[in-house]
């Protein structure tokens, strides 16, 4: 029992380790050395758990994925109880909430695991590419759907741009990732208030989702 809470603590360290590290530095600029030593483990000790560098990739947001996943649809559920048609806007506050309830609570990832999403989206890894359709497939079924009775006169290629809109948009914001550092040496924009973030990019959102049909 002794051993394997203490294997349990181990494979933690190590994901807690390797999350922070991809998200500072992108799959490629963080080598198993780094990993190692920030959590206090040797290179075998990763191999024994997660087989390689891609295993551990993968289980990093495996730890996460099924959770936040359950969290979007309970949200949208919540919506749907409340109204069984819910509102382009309802919709998007269904996933504004879920992102950040995730973004709040340490047992969903956090603030980390928010901007671990947006960067795998700006650098997408192989070994995901099985793994994130099934967590998330539904989920996108689930909201589309759910668009698509708000908007029944979009036709399905357009419910898909806007929800890619949509999602790419949420994510990208709540990561923190202020462009406008690029640009402007003293902007005004907070990026890193999730709650702020949220209450700016509601509105922007739904008038582009509400937007006529682009033919």
């Amino acid at each position: 029992m002794a051993e394997s809470a203490k294997a349990l603590e181990t494979s933690a360290r190590i994901l807690d380790a390797a999350e922070k590290l991809f998200v500072e530095h992108g799959f490629h600029a963080t080598s198993m050395r780094l990993i190692t030593q920030a959590a206090g483990v040797n290179i075998a000790a990763v191999n024994y758990y997660f087989g390689s560098k891609d295993g551990l990739f993968k289980a990093v947001f495996e730890r996460r994925a099924e959770p936040f996943s359950q969290l979007m649809l309970a949200h949208l559920d919540e919506a749907e109880r409340v109204n069984p048609v819910p509102s382009a806007l309802q919709i998007v506050h269904a996933f504004t909430n879920a992102a950040l309830q995730m973004g709040n609570e340490p047992d969903y990832g956090g603030q980390l695991f928010v901007k671990l999403l947006a960067r795998t989206f700006v650098e997408p890894h192989p070994a995901l590419k099985e793994s994130m359709p099934r967590r998330y497939g539904e989920v996108s079924r689930r909201y589309i759907a759910a668009l698509g009775r708000a908007m029944p006169h979009l036709s399905e290629l357009e419910l898909h741009w806007r929800f890619h809109f949509l999602s790419s948009a949420l994510f990208n914001a709540f990561a923190g990732n202020n462009v406008l550092r690029l640009f402007m040496a003293q902007p005004i924009v907070n990026a890193r208030d999730p709650e702020l973030v949220a209450r700016m990019l509601l509105p922007f959102v739904v008038a582009g989702l509400n937007a006529p049909s682009a033919g």
